[in-house]
């Protein structure tokens, strides 16, 4: 989907201040925030008067599907990307745009990954749940290890304009979550607006709109008779595949790496973190 020689092209991509990127690591709830970002921005889309899709209002930047002109779309741009912090724009890193960072619970990360590969052509289907879980832990994942990108981005924060927020707090309150996007943003939405915001970005919402569900990808990219792009979106998943010895197995080799983080993980909803 994409070359080493673009992804070098990026590193002089200009950068224009009201820029917004997003990044994830995969399967931590892009598509959800690539829709809530489109709704801020674009009246409409929570209207409904317009059928433009994700891919159009929030493109990826390293996998352009669609061939635009990144340099001729219009004030304030919007993209998304799965890059690590070393490979996206030096005018990125020097605070030029803006960066809101997702990031989820890294057993449910893992799992949402391990569906995701059975409906997925471009990804190896992973049919033994076991074997995908070791290449996670042992950092062979895609499209790097799941510690290293989050912490990248965390220790070199200072070197961007970035909005940190976690999926399951996204979940807990999505409100709140989408006044801290605007806040953050400068965007002055109405109460109304914000609300209709939050209607509109709901799991049920987003799976039935065919502008954000991601059913629109070319049917040479995605098996949608073995399932759905946007499967449940929800927190604590893993321990519907998960046995005892491999959540055991998987706090053993996270432990240590996960404490070199600042952040105060939720792995069930029903928990504080």
């Amino acid at each position: 989907m994409t070359t080493p020689e673009y992804i070098d092209s990026l590193e002089n991509f200009e950068i224009r201040d009201d820029d917004v990127f997003l990044v994830t690591y995969p399967k931590s709830g892009t598509i959800w925030t690539q829709n809530i970002l489109s709704l801020i921005y674009h009246e409409g889309h929570r209207n409904e008067t317009e059928k433009i899709d994700l891919l159009d209002r929030v493109p990826w930047l390293e996998y352009n599907i669609r061939h635009m002109d990144y340099e001729r779309r219009p004030s304030p741009r919007l993209f998304a990307t799965h890059m690590p912090y070393y490979l996206v724009p030096k005018e990125l890193r020097n605070k030029r745009g803006k960066v809101i960072y997702v990031l989820r619970n890294p057993k449910d990360v893992l799992v949402s990954y391990y569906h995701f590969s059975k409906i997925s052509f471009i990804l190896e289907d992973e049919e033994d749940f076991g074997k995908c879980m070791e290449e996670f832990l042992t950092g062979k994942g895609k499209p790097c290890p799941w510690v290293d990108h989050v912490e990248g981005w965390y220790k070199h924060r200072d070197d961007f304009n970035i909005l940190f927020l976690m999926f399951e707090d996204m979940k807990r309150d999505l409100r709140s979550s989408v006044v801290k996007i605007c806040n953050f943003l400068g965007r002055r939405l109405t109460e109304g607006e914000i609300d209709d915001v939050v209607e509109k970005a709901t799991f049920n919402k987003m799976k039935a709109d065919p502008r954000a569900n991601y059913e629109f990808l070319n049917s040479d990219q995605l098996d949608l008779s073995k399932g759905h792009f946007l499967r449940k979106g929800t927190v604590g998943d893993w321990k519907n595949i998960m046995t005892v010895g491999q959540n055991e197995r998987f706090d053993s080799v996270f432990k240590e790496k996960m404490e070199k983080l600042p952040f105060k993980f939720c792995w069930d909803l029903n928990e504080k973190t």
